[in-house]
């Protein structure tokens, strides 16, 4: 799916770099590469630096790889941020199963090719679930997970919020067209509080495409029937107890998404991971405060070595 206004998709990471407060020299190294996945199937990925990637990012339902820009600036590391199957550049599936289980089947083809040694995996939301099965079947590629606002039992507590409490996860189940680009926009800021109107913007023009009769929708393939993969993650817990890789579970300090008793379920199935909260976040911590998750990035990845 391809828009009809052209832009630069990377010229606007100074504008990160600045709210965010962060220095930046000149445009980063950093390009967009398909990876084929199956046959007829390709899986687009942001990748930041030359070197071999030493991080991989799994971004949420509903979002793309450029969730992770500001996130990605501040690790000043070589990285892989993947547009998840169905979502941002990726192809769309036949079958639209795009829950975890077929993810994790997609990024594993991914990072055979691109990030076969990654020292970490991050995932945040329907990436956190994701980097939870891709740990448990794939361990030779995930030394360390980062589970960001997540956990099997996610999905009853979303049934159970408001849809002030979902946040941006609520556009899903909005409408999939809007009659202009300020109309999506405004859709976004009133979905998303805690961020300047210049920052939604800016992931608004990064997740939606115009269509050709001047109107916009959204760039993933979320709306209308979908799989029952995509709403019951519970399955996933056995894969929780299989994980021999060190986790880390970040929280949100204001997200209901994952509730004391999930963290607890987490922390019963694997009694050595990880757990922190980030205050003044939401469910998008790497949106609501990405220096604080960048900085628990490299603590746990590299043990601090080499913050930006």
């Amino acid at each position: 799916m391809t828009g009809t206004v052209p832009y630069d998709e990377f010229g606007l990471l100074a504008e990160n770099a600045a709210e965010a407060g962060l220095p930046f020299p000149g445009p980063p190294a950093v390009r967009r590469q398909p990876v084929t996945v199956a046959a007829g199937q390709a899986v687009s990925v942001i990748v930041w630096g030359t070197a071999e990637p030493e991080l991989v990012l799994l971004h949420g339902g509903g979002q793309n790889a450029h969730t992770w820009d500001t996130v990605a600036l501040a690790l000043g590391r070589p990285l892989v941020a993947v547009d998840l199957p169905g979502h941002g550049h990726s192809d769309r599936r036949a079958d639209r199963d795009y829950g975890p289980w077929r993810n994790a089947e997609a990024v594993a083809a991914v990072l055979d090719e691109v990030a076969p040694d990654a020292a970490a995996v991050v995932g945040m939301s329907l990436g956190g679930v994701t980097a939870i099965r891709l740990a448990a079947t794939r361990p030779d590629l995930v030394r360390k997970a980062v589970i960001v606002d997540v956990t099997p039992q996610v999905q009853e507590a979303v049934r159970s919020m408001s849809k002030a409490d979902r946040g941006a996860v609520a556009l899903v189940s909005g409408p999939p067209v809007y009659d202009s680009f300020e109309a999506i926009v405004g859709a976004a800021v009133a979905a998303s509080p805690r961020r300047p109107r210049s920052a939604v913007e800016r992931g608004v023009r990064h997740n939606a495409v115009e269509l050709p009769d001047g109107r916009w929708t959204w760039r993933y393939d979320l709306f209308g029937e979908l799989p029952a993969s995509r709403f019951d993650y519970t399955g996933l817990w056995q894969d929780v107890s299989a994980i021999d890789a060190p986790v880390m579970l970040v929280r949100g300090g204001d997200s209901k998404f994952v509730t004391d008793n999930d963290e607890a379920e987490f922390r019963r199935r694997m009694p050595g991971v990880r757990t922190e909260v980030v205050a003044g976040a939401g469910h998008a911590i790497q949106s609501d405060q990405p220096l604080a998750l960048a900085e628990l990035i490299l603590d746990f990845a590299f043990g601090g070595e080499g913050a930006a």
